[in-house]
């Protein structure tokens, strides 16, 4: 297949897709999915509005031609979407892909994480906000026990996937979780990524108030052990890593509040119902879905994505004002897929 790697305004190559494959989630987190908001009675996406496995297959391989080496399936929960482990064993199949990843509360890796490893998967990323069983409830909105997320590292680590954690950070809430989780991870050799908490979509209450920074985050994880700092790996990537010394353990932290990483994006986003999203903090995204279902040929759909890939001029965390927070109507998380 004939690649031509494009470049946006900012001469960003487009290198990754996030395609979220499930609107709906069987958490309520407070920064993503606030049980307020999406209640009871919230109506989510009918399975004909979801993107089906075929055409996700069809979408990837057009932007294998423009760049993309690394697909990561999210949500909402990606897992509480049928047959993922089919959707897996499709995207590896496409010679372009060096990297296939999932998001995942962890939730349903006791049952799943066997058959995603043996249909390609190659890493994880497991959601998890606190150790303490209270805290973390109180932060994903249901009665779930951290316990049964423990269980899913467990899978997916005896099923040979790659585990990162990530822990979304919330001052007042679960920053007293910091130091037991990095405790924790550090005595399996997981890598822990903290999240600073951001201001995605319009309903998770945000403000910089509650944001426990880079700086605050490394002087409580050094109580540990001492930090060094990691270079960076590939063009692109957001988090800031660290390793304890004398250890091959890393911690990472994505700071697009205190820092920013937009100068260095090669990320683009596919919402669950088909549309194109160049940034995380976008108001709009473009109907692919509805392209491809008009019948549109490979070749006009390439063309579409490249053409929208070569306007991009998005860079929010660096023009980020409390004016753009408070009136800026952005995409909700759960939605686009984080």
């Amino acid at each position: 297949m004939e690649m031509n790697e494009i470049t946006d305004h900012y001469l960003r190559p487009l290198q990754d897709l996030r395609i979220s494959i499930m609107d709906k989630c069987n958490f309520r987190c407070s920064y993503c999915m606030p049980a307020d908001v999406f209640g009871e009675d919230y109506v989510f996406m009918r399975e004909e509005e979801l993107l089906s496995f075929d055409e996700i297959e069809r979408m990837v391989t057009q932007f294998t031609t423009l760049g993309v080496k690394k697909v990561r399936l999210t949500g909402g929960e990606p897992l509480l979407r049928k047959n993922v482990s089919t959707l897996v064993e499709k995207l590896a199949a496409i010679k372009e892909i060096g990297d296939i990843a999932l998001t995942t509360n962890g939730v349903h890796l006791v049952k799943q994480a066997r058959a995603l490893k043996k249909a390609g998967l190659m890493r994880v990323n497991i959601s998890l906000d606190a150790l303490d069983t209270t805290i973390f409830q109180e932060m994903n909105g249901r009665k779930v026990s951290s316990a049964v997320v423990l269980k899913g590292i467990d899978a997916a680590l005896e099923a040979g996937l790659h585990v990162k954690i990530n822990m979304v950070v919330k001052k007042g809430v679960n920053e007293g979780e910091v130091v037991k989780l990095a405790s924790y991870c550090k005595d399996k050799g997981i890598t822990l990524r903290f999240i600073e908490f951001m201001d995605v979509g319009q309903t998770n209450g945000w403000n910089y108030s509650q944001v426990v920074t880079k700086k605050e985050l490394l002087e409580k994880i050094s109580t540990i052990a001492p930090l060094e700092q990691v270079k960076r790996d590939y063009l692109g990537e957001v988090a800031d890593r660290y390793r304890y010394k004398g250890t091959n353990t890393e911690i990472g932290i994505i700071s697009s509040v205190s820092d920013t990483f937009c100068g260095s994006c090669t990320r683009a986003r596919i919402s669950a119902d088909g549309k194109m999203y160049t940034c995380l903090f976008a108001e709009e995204g473009f109907d692919l879905r509805a392209l491809v279902r008009s019948g549109a040929s490979d070749l006009e759909i390439r063309a579409t994505i490249e053409n929208i890939w070569r306007k991009r001029t998005d860079k929010y965390s660096e023009e980020r004002t409390e004016q753009t927070v408070r009136k800026r109507k952005k995409i909700e998380m759960s939605y686009i897929g984080g």
